[in-house]
């Protein structure tokens, strides 16, 4: 059997993972593809550094073009990172009729239309189950398992860096401060978190899941973002004793055929799956017309689980080769984007007030909600002994984004509120 030819670009964490499991599991992957894969050729920045593994010399190279016109290579796996050269390189590949299997969410969320535009004119497959959830097979679910269904919100927690630093809020009643850096010296954390903590990782993924599952363009710019900078050790307190856990969570939704997508710290039921996932772990819930409520739980990152998801991919390039239909399965968004107004998108609210402590000022208070049309589900007023200032917490039934704009800035002028706080979605 002639082997299927691989050219590796990037020997990082997740490239060591794919050598390991390319080299290690042979006789699976020839059982599960009628060919057995060579890794020929791998891209490195330094071809003298010291490696985890071992890797014949005569493989490595510091020259991605070696790569990408060796026409030995069949399959191009991109595991290197960075957006603007790993597009030239997908793009070269493409050019010469090679597939690709890619982790890079980055590229995928903003170049992800061209690279599979150009994918489907050369008739090759991209394929990027990697680059959401490490791990859990998420986007073959989308496009697969969700083929004959109609998808109405997809709700996750797709950040292990986030999600580690609110459980152990949550947990240990710590600082933000004070968890992201320990979350930087344990290695969850990057040196710069900013991609993490102020969501922008979390709406990458978004887009991405938010394409594949309403079958529309989404762009990255279409993604509100909100991250956790700004969530207090308060906050979560006060969710905890209401029955909520804060989480960082995208949410798309789809209603008719208007979208709405967002990452934001929310309120989550303690009874709802995803209030008890916790660490570095993701998981997504997917609302099916026809199918009701799906969640998919596991590791959102690491050398082993994203390398299992980036293998699986190589697989099915694998067997559409042997079967001579690469490019037909290409994922092209179909439907034009319509994404909801302010007064489409609706949801309940927990808000966190400091008010005069007189009498009169919670009347007033709801006679603004009610000026608005925004019904209230609960009102609690919270003696605090450190807070001179009266501590109100309101819970609100749905209401519509346009409403609570309206709500928050008639508070910014009144005399007797001195500070909104805190407000966060809540789900579940």
């Amino acid at each position: 059997m002639k082997p299927i030819k691989v050219g590796l670009l990037g020997l990082g964490t997740v490239g060591t993972g794919v050598v390991r499991i390319v080299e290690g599991h042979q006789q699976d992957l020839v059982s599960q593809t009628g060919s057995p894969i060579e890794i020929a050729q791998i891209l490195v920045q330094d071809k003298s550094k010291a490696r985890s593994i071992s890797v014949s010399p005569d493989k490595l190279t510091e020259n991605p073009w070696d790569i990408i016109e060796n026409p030995d290579i069949d399959v191009i796996v991109e595991v290197m990172g960075g957006i603007e050269l790993a597009k030239q390189y997908m793009l070269g590949a493409l050019e010469r009729g090679k597939h690709i299997v890619t982790a890079n969410k980055d590229l995928m969320a903003v170049h992800g239309a061209e690279i599979l535009a150009k994918a489907a004119e050369k008739g090759c497959d991209v394929l990027y189950e990697a680059s959401v959830a490490g791990g859990i097979p998420i986007i073959r679910t989308l496009v697969e398992g969700f083929s004959s269904d109609r998808i109405t919100k997809i709700m996750g927690i797709v950040n292990g860096t986030t999600n580690y630093i609110l459980t152990k809020m949550s947990q240990e009643g710590a600082a933000y401060a004070d968890v992201l850096k320990e979350a930087q010296q344990l290695g969850y954390a990057e040196s710069d978190p900013t991609s993490d903590v102020e969501g922008f990782d979390a709406a990458r993924k978004m887009t991405i899941l938010g394409t594949l599952g309403f079958r529309v363009n989404v762009a990255l710019d279409d993604v509100e973002v909100k991250g956790i900078s700004g969530v207090t050790k308060e906050d979560i307190a006060y969710g905890k004793r209401l029955g909520y856990e804060v989480k960082l969570l995208g949410i798309a939704e789809r209603q008719d055929d208007s979208i709405s997508i967002s990452v934001q710290p929310t309120m989550v039921k303690q009874s709802h799956p995803l209030a008890s996932v916790n660490g570095v772990f993701n998981a997504v819930y997917v609302y099916g017309e026809a199918v009701g409520e799906t969640m998919f739980y596991g590791p959102g990152a690491g050398e082993m689980p994203t390398a299992t998801s980036v293998v699986a991919d190589l697989v099915a390039v694998v067997r559409n080769l042997n079967l001579g239909i690469n490019g037909r399965r290409a994922f092209v968004p179909y439907k034009e984007k319509k994404l909801k107004t302010d007064e489409q998108i609706a949801s309940k609210n927990f808000i966190l007030l400091h008010v005069a402590d007189k009498a009169g000022v919670l009347a007033q208070i709801t006679q603004v909600f009610a000026a608005h049309e925004v019904s209230l589900e609960s009102v609690l007023q919270h003696p605090n002994a450190m807070n001179p200032l009266a501590e109100i917490i309101i819970i609100t039934h749905d209401a519509n984004k346009a409403s609570m704009k309206k709500v928050l800035q008639q508070f910014e002028s009144m005399d007797v509120v001195h500070a909104i706080k805190s407000i966060y979605r809540v789900e579940g």
